[in-house]
């Protein structure tokens, strides 16, 4: 006995006889409830006053599980109250998914289909497809889905021959398995733009979807694309908020919705050249400071050490200085940043930086690592100057 929900979706009040309990779990002769199943969650509901919790297709009988034992027997006459709000919300989704699929099928090489979910608040679509589905894919996808919205297509569903269903190219099947031993298959169809082999409820007409708002795409599996779409309150809501942040954004930029993207662009570009700018402009600061500081080297046991605090926050503009120097202008080079809480060290000798580090990580705090060569730390506590005392003196290190 198979369920009729997906022949009449719009019923959601009927009447059945009670054809067999088993606990909690009750079997009619006929229901109106739509099993869980093709990735489609079961129907909500009362049957004879008590809530159903599942309704699940087992060894060809549908299971209605309710939260509390029966209080009918078998023989009974018992009355099906399925949640209208629920049904309609899964009638949208699942056509909706029929529209979206039609619609990948015109802007995607090699579709197929890969598997299908609804979701309280959202809906997936897994797709296999050779097409790289991008941010304006997903966008053509969602203005083609809400055309059809639109354009009000009938949906009408009917069972067809086997053979003939699966010999044509044009209707979308799900897993063979699925429809396997079965003489006809059951078909829906959205006038014009999609086909496909479904047991789901579904709605008479695309106006009846509403507003589709495609949420985003990610990859769960090789060969795998998914788009994760919503219908009902959940696309509304997005939509709004996708508007309003729009014309925040709009606003601050004293520019047009429509030409936000320029403005965007404009705006990246500026930072990339005040970026290069401020790069130009802290190494000249540091070049000049390291100037200065070349003619303020100590020497410890014939190693000669130059240690000073610089102009930067940057512990890999440091250590590239340091080893710059090191080659240069003396054995052990120690720099510290302006805010004393990054040190770079580099040493063209037998002195460690790592070992510097070390030592100075030791005393002030933070952490680091390198080599012998180069090696840098963060997180220091201490005033620059403080930190530069102790470098100057040697880091309490053999030479």
């Amino acid at each position: 006995m198979s369920s009729l929900a997906a022949a009449e979706p719009d019923v959601t009040t009927f009447t059945s006889t009670v054809k067999r309990i088993d606990d909690r779990d009750v079997v009619l002769d006929e229901t109106y409830f739509y099993p869980e199943g093709g990735g489609q969650p079961a129907d909500r509901g009362l049957l004879g006053g008590t809530e159903v919790v599942d309704v699940q297709s087992v060894d060809g009988e549908i299971r209605h599980t309710l939260a509390d034992g029966p209080t009918v027997a078998v023989g009974d006459s018992i009355t099906g109250h399925i949640d209208p709000d629920f049904r309609t919300y899964c009638k949208r989704a699942h056509t909706a998914s029929h529209a979206l699929y039609g619609a990948t099928r015109r802007i995607c090489e090699d579709i197929d289909y890969g598997g299908f979910d609804i979701g309280a608040e959202s809906v997936r679509l897994d797709l296999e497809t050779s097409t790289t589905i991008d941010d304006d894919r997903l966008i053509e996808l969602e203005r083609l889905v809400n055309r059809v919205v639109w354009d009000s297509l009938s949906v009408t569903w009917d069972e067809r021959p086997r053979e003939e269903t699966l010999a044509d190219d044009t209707v979308a099947t799900t897993t063979i398995d699925a429809i396997a031993n079965q003489e006809t298959i059951r078909v829906v169809e959205i006038d014009g733009w999609d086909t496909a082999v479904c047991g789901g409820t579904h709605v008479s007409n695309t106006s009846e979807i509403g507003p589709v708002t495609v949420l985003g795409r990610s990859n769960p599996g090789e060969g795998l694309t998914r788009i994760e779409f919503a219908v009902g309150p959940t696309a509304i809501e997005r939509r709004a908020q996708t508007h309003a942040v729009t014309r925040r954004a709009s606003a601050a930029l004293d520019v047009p919705p429509t030409e936000l993207d320029a403005a965007v662009d404009r705006i990246l570009d500026e930072r990339d050249t005040l970026s290069d700018r401020v790069d130009d402009l802290e190494e000249q600061v540091i070049s000049a400071r390291l100037s200065d500081l070349e003619d303020a080297t100590v020497s410890h046991d014939g190693r000669t050490w130059l240690a000073g605090s610089v102009p930067s926050t940057d512990a890999n503009a440091l250590a590239e200085f340091a080893g710059q120097l090191a080659d240069q202008a003396a054995d052990v080079v120690a720099l510290v940043g302006a805010e004393g809480t990054y040190l770079a060290v580099a040493s063209s000798c037998a002195i460690a930086a790592a070992d510097v580090v070390d030592n100075a990580t030791a005393t002030f705090g933070g952490g680091g690592g390198g080599d012998a060569r180069v090696a840098q730390a963060g997180g220091l506590d201490a005033d620059p100057e403080a930190v530069v005392d102790f470098l100057r003196a040697g880091a309490q290190l053999d030479a």
